[in-house]
């Protein structure tokens, strides 16, 4: 297979989107790494990474306020003794 026949990794719709592989890290290894046990800012993450890449910007930008807004909400009823 010659280097153009190789499929770029952002290339693939369904294992590397390339809403999510535009940078330097694929998204879902940085969501990994800094959410590993907290899905609402794992999808916070989510929207502001592909912001502008998928979509419109600003729809990006309310669902990951939404998402936002929920974990604020989830924490202001049971987190407040968390650091």
């Amino acid at each position: 297979m010659s280097k153009t026949d190789t499929p770029r990794i952002g290339d693939d719709p369904v294992n590397h989107p390339g809403h999510y592989t535009f940078g330097k890290y694929e998204v879902i290894d940085v969501l990994e790494d800094w959410f590993p046990a907290d899905p609402l800012l794992w999808q916070v993450g989510k929207y502001i990474a592909r912001a502008g890449h998928k979509g419109t910007l600003l729809e990006d930008l309310k669902k990951a306020a939404w998402y936002l807004r929920r974990r604020i909400e989830k924490e202001d009823k049971h987190g407040k003794n968390r650091q």
